[in-house]
């Protein structure tokens, strides 16, 4: 097995847990609302594509529609960011970019990597650019997420209460995985 297929076997276990872990919350989440059961959904397609697409690298007949449904998805969590009381508007979007940039990364990996692109061996240079943007960002989001859940990095005063504050570290811990899985596939496609 060549280290590349060893990377994209890794990769693969990841969402495939990742995306088994999304259903399971989806369903057993209970009192939630339309936009949490739209983000879970969103998330659980994202995990579900990744884990097949080491595997399924060439043409695909609908890549159009994969490329539409993933760029469709980045405009979900922008747009359906609620505020909290007392927070600005600005504050509920910057706190769905992570989900905007990993949904954007999926319709630009399935876009360069599922088509017949011709120009394949030599990127434009704002194709390099839009690659490398996405994998800082995610790259900075996965750091983010999986720094915060270090115990000494957060007070031993302030216990977790509550169902949702002790999945926190879980949560975060998913969304790091996730998003550092996300770079390194964005980088090994282009």
């Amino acid at each position: 097995m060549s280290p590349s297929d060893l990377v994209d076997s890794m990769l693969a276990v990841l969402f495939a847990v990742a995306a088994v872990c999304g259903a399971y919350r989806n369903v057993s989440s209970r009192g939630v609302g339309w936009r949490v059961r739209g983000d879970q959904l969103l998330h659980t397609a994202m995990a579900l594509t990744m884990a097949v697409m080491p595997w399924s690298r060439g043409p695909v007949a609908h890549h159009t529609a994969l490329v539409t449904f993933f760029a469709a998805a980045a405009l979900w969590f922008p747009l359906t960011a609620v505020r909290g009381p007392g927070e600005r508007r600005v504050t509920a979007v910057a706190g769905r970019l992570p989900s905007t940039a990993g949904m954007a990364a999926m319709a630009w990996m399935t876009s360069m990597t599922w088509t017949a692109h011709p120009h394949a061996a030599h990127p434009s240079t704002l194709a390099r650019a839009t690659t490398a943007a996405l994998a800082l960002y995610l790259a900075a989001c996965a750091l983010w997420s999986l720094l915060r859940i270090m115990p000494p990095l957060h007070t031993i005063t302030d216990p977790p209460t509550g169902p949702a504050r002790r999945q926190e570290p879980y949560t975060r811990f998913w969304d790091g995985s996730v998003a550092l899985g996300t770079t390194i596939m964005l980088l090994m496609s282009h």
